[in-house]
């Protein structure tokens, strides 16, 4: 895998190996951020189910000024370390070695925001409700959720969000959301 664009363009970084994560494939990465593009330079960046940090190395790159990566799994956590090291974004990234719960409850307690928000959960989790929920108090409704998930999939978010764009590149798909306040 490789950084798409921006100062780390062209940089390899790892994947972990075995068949927990799905590293989101170049192509996907590139077409996703050609879709978000105006929201990234001067964001915050929420990453959970990171895997390697693919998303939001990407971010970084292309001028995100922070990232926070959640993953459970050791094995993505020290490629997420590699990573970061490799790029060098030690003093722009923070992680997390849990469960997506325990870091947000974490999070919370530092009052964090968020200005685009990764979610790459496995495959066979459809119900993200709670996923999505928990994530209100991090963002507003300026806040990119982006969800990327199977193509053809019924994933069941929050009713509290509204979809703003959805495309799919063979058997991924990405969805991107919106907090939607009453009245809106």
């Amino acid at each position: 895998m490789r950084i798409i664009a921006g100062d780390a363009r062209g940089r390899i970084i790892d994947a972990p190996s075995g068949l927990h994560t799905r590293p989101t494939l170049d192509r996907v990465r590139e077409n996703l951020f050609n879709i978000i593009q105006g929201e990234v330079s001067g964001s915050r960046v929420l990453d959970l189910f990171a895997g390697s940090g693919a998303l939001s190395l990407e971010a970084l790159s292309r001028g995100a000024d922070s990232a926070v990566l959640v993953d459970s799994d050791r094995r993505a956590f020290q490629v997420q370390q590699k990573n970061i090291r490799t790029l060098g974004y030690q003093e722009r990234t923070r992680q997390y070695c849990c469960d997506w719960r325990k870091a947000l409850a974490d999070l919370k307690r530092e009052e964090t925001g968020f200005d685009l928000v990764f979610l790459d959960p496995p495959y066979a989790m459809l119900d993200l409700k709670e996923v999505f929920e928990a994530l209100i108090p991090f963002i507003g409704t300026d806040t990119l959720v982006i969800l990327e998930h199977k193509a053809g999939s019924e994933t069941n978010v929050s009713g509290r969000y509204r979809l703003i764009k959805q495309r799919s590149w063979g058997f991924c798909a990405v969805s991107v959301y919106r907090l939607h306040m009453e009245g809106e």
